[in-house]
């Protein structure tokens, strides 16, 4: 036990080392970066705003408050510019994002559930107040009247089979079957 609790700790403070040399480099990384950066700022300033000379008489100054409106002036209305052109491409996008899901299908249907609607109450969802139709189909069908035929009514007369059997066993029952079917 003694060898793995050294070899533990040993690891662990492997590890801890490692840990604050990687803090260490992160740390001058972001030095160098913040120094790039501030460089980078002072050559975009000297390239860009000219250095600031102070007029001594009142003209001077009016007309350096001129030049620094009309500067502004103009930035405001690339800004402008700008603003209105990404809005528009925004907006196309969009519009092309709709129409692609729309091609696609991918919009969410939403479920469709079964409704249990009498035909009266389909015209009057339908039609409103307008609906004056009655649609009771069943009342509007056709009553037939079952005609009995002949033969229906032998079957329900004949009654019991063995009575009609007899009754047609011997010549007899043969002459009265033919005298019946002419």
């Amino acid at each position: 036990m003694g060898d793995e609790e050294k070899r533990n700790r040993a690891i662990t403070a492997r590890r801890q080392h490692l840990k604050s040399v990687m803090l260490q480099i992160a740390a001058t990384e972001l030095e160098k970066e913040e120094g790039r950066r501030e460089a980078e700022k002072q050559n975009y300033l000297s390239e860009h705003c000219p250095p600031l000379h102070l007029p001594g008489s009142m003209s001077e100054v009016q007309e350096l408050c001129r030049q620094l409106h009309a500067k502004i002036d103009a930035a405001e209305e690339e800004k402008y510019d700008m603003e209105v052109r990404m809005q528009k491409s925004t907006k196309e996008l969009e519009d092309m994002n709709q129409k692609l899901f729309d091609l696609r299908g991918k919009f969410k249907r939403p479920p469709l559930r079964r409704v249990r609607m009498s035909a009266d109450a389909m015209l009057k969802a339908l039609l409103g107040s307008k609906h004056k139709v009655c649609m009771d189909l069943r009342a509007n069908l056709k009553q037939v009247k079952k005609e009995d035929t002949e033969k229906e009514r032998d079957l329900r007369d004949v009654g019991d089979w063995r009575k009609n059997i007899e009754e047609k066993s011997g010549m007899e029952g043969r002459k009265k079957m033919f005298e019946t079917e002419s």
